[in-house]
């Protein structure tokens, strides 16, 4: 069955969860639930850099090599990340991509994304604190963790008894419950 255009469109703009499509990880079209979430109007991000949507320089830049890397292989990319609404304001978010041009993944990519900020609070973390959580949040060890971050386990396991202290998590499991949005 063939989808009318102006029946797509409307199912893009409408969708109950933020859309964009991108080009060279540049905002094209945004829908309104995007909008919603990032802040201001779906018209307001056409043309609009992803960068200006992450906390930082560094996180655009580390974030986009590794979803290039999978994305090469897939085509497809996915995690959960702390961007930035136009407000300023720090949440958490979970982000889906599809390239539409496999050969050069960023090139053309749809992507989804859902505010998880009424599961999972922002807690003031440095660069590397965040580092070690969403890899902990991937299921690696302290020791894979290490390998990844080019540091020693005994460090990744430095920066996860912080993070335990900072979520008020006694045990690694507790840790992994609150940094999911799991309830406890």
């Amino acid at each position: 069955m063939t989808i009318p255009s102006d029946l797509s469109g409307e199912a893009f703009a409408h969708a109950p969860v933020g859309l964009a499509l991108l080009e060279n990880r540049i905002i094209r079209e945004a829908n309104a639930q995007f909008a919603e979430t990032f802040g201001d109007t779906p018209a307001s991000y056409r043309d609009v850099p992803l960068a200006e949507l992450y906390p930082s320089r560094e996180d655009y830049e580390r974030i986009g090599a590794r979803g290039l890397a999978v994305m090469r292989e897939t085509g497809r990319y996915s995690d959960e990340r702390i961007m930035r609404r136009r407000s300023g304001e720090l949440f958490w978010c979970r982000a889906r991509g599809r390239s539409l041009t496999p050969s050069d993944p960023f090139r053309r990519s749809v992507w989804s994304f859902a505010d998880l900020s009424t599961e999972r609070p922002v807690v003031e973390l440095t660069q590397r604190e965040r580092d070690v959580a969403i890899l902990t949040c991937r299921g690696l060890t302290s020791k894979e963790i290490g390998r990844e971050l080019d540091l020693s386990y005994r460090t990744i396991e430095v920066y996860r008894a912080r993070l335990q202290q900072k979520f008020g998590a006694r045990k690694l499991a507790e840790l992994v419950a609150k940094l999911s949005g799991m309830p406890l």
